[in-house]
């Protein structure tokens, strides 16, 4: 019979384990299998009098269980209980005095999660993702045309979960454009809310994966003054910025200008929930008083949206039409053509706009 745990699991390691099982399958991608190496670098806290049992043998062993479907705490410590020995050999665990691998206790992982944290772990676990990464060429400043690395940085609250105090809790995630690759997050605490957390966020994320010469796209609620100060200055990366109705001046200022003249550089058109959908983007310089208005910018791109909704009456059918102005864009620096996808959000990761590199917006260093 599986042994089981003699104390309750505290919060701490529920959430810990919750780390990894949102990064278990990037993971064991990433790795090619091989999750040993993946966490051989994550440093082990506990006293080293007495360790029996890896860590990294331990956590492989809980990503083994939470990949076959085991996400409470519970379910991951009888999976591991009941391993087969071919599992644990794959997992490195010791052998007893008659050569036969031995699972770890229960109480044994529950205290590794606790004392790892889910902020620590999966910091290690978005810097082995991120040290993976394909990130292409990157430059700050640029000389020319070319593609740069893209990085989306967004806050999402966690679906069907509950912290301690009841509530739902809210990350902030960076994640790279392209794979979705979540490489960095942090909690957002229920005093606070995500504009300030951005720097500190990019600040660790910059300690382990140089964001130099990156684009770094946010979504309206970052759109700020300092964050794109911090962006080009500190980082020395490039940003693009949705610019809503939260910041009315800046978004007056580009919305009076005369987009008649200006080409549609992209559009699309898509068809759900009973309504036509038809997208496009114009570019344009960003005027004295915009780049006066706000640091770095340098081209402006409106995006708006053409609807046309079905409305049912008593006989036939009605089409009516609107349109309606989406956002607009704030560009760092009209040198540099990129491939990502506009208005990102994170968990998961999707694209809620057109492409920027169809769309001819160009950006590069320029300080």
């Amino acid at each position: 019979m599986p042994a089981q745990s003699r104390t309750p699991a505290p919060a701490a390691a529920g959430e810990a384990l919750a780390a990894l099982a949102a990064r278990a399958a990037a993971l064991h991608a990433a790795s090619g299998g091989n999750l040993l190496d993946c966490f051989a670098l994550v440093p082990d806290r506990r006293d080293p009098r007495g360790i029996r049992h890896k860590l990294a043998s331990v956590l492989v062993l809980c990503t083994g269980a939470v990949l076959c479907g085991h996400t409470s705490m519970e379910d991951v410590t009888a999976w591991v209980s009941a391993a087969p020995q071919e599992v644990l050999a794959a997992a490195g665990c010791r052998r007893d005095a008659l050569g036969a691998r031995v699972p770890p206790h229960p109480d044994t992982i529950v205290r590794i999660f606790t004392a790892l944290g889910a902020q620590d772990l999966a910091d290690h676990a978005g810097a082995f993702l991120a040290g993976r990464a394909d990130r292409g060429p990157a430059a700050f400043p640029v000389a020319g045309p070319g593609w740069l690395p893209a990085l989306a940085v967004d806050g999402k609250a966690v679906r069907g979960a509950a912290g301690p105090d009841g509530l739902v809790p809210y990350l902030l995630a960076a994640a790279l454009h392209g794979t979705g690759t979540v490489v960095a997050e942090t909690l957002i605490g229920p005093k606070t809310n995500e504009v300030p957390e951005l720097a500190p966020l990019l600040r660790r994320l910059n300690e382990y994966y140089a964001l130099a010469g990156h684009v770094i796209t946010v979504d309206a609620g970052h759109t700020v003054r300092a964050h794109a100060s911090f962006i080009c200055e500190e980082l020395m990366a490039h940003y693009v910025m949705t610019v809503k109705c939260n910041t009315p001046g800046l978004f007056a200022d580009p919305g009076a200008l005369d987009w008649a003249p200006v080409p549609v550089r992209h559009e699309t058109a898509g068809k759900g929930h009973g309504r036509h959908e038809h997208r496009t983007i114009q570019v344009a310089d960003a005027p004295g008083h915009i780049r006066e208005r706000f640091p770095h910018a340098r081209q402006v791109a409106l995006i708006e949206r053409y609807v046309t909704r079905t409305v049912r009456k008593k006989k036939g059918r009605k089409y009516k039409k609107e349109a309606i102005r989406t956002a607009i864009a704030v560009l760092e620096h009209p040198e540099f053509r990129a491939h990502l996808g506009f208005c990102v959000s994170i968990s998961p990761v999707r694209a809620c706009g057109v492409r920027v590199a169809e769309c001819g917006l160009t950006w590069g260093g320029g300080l």
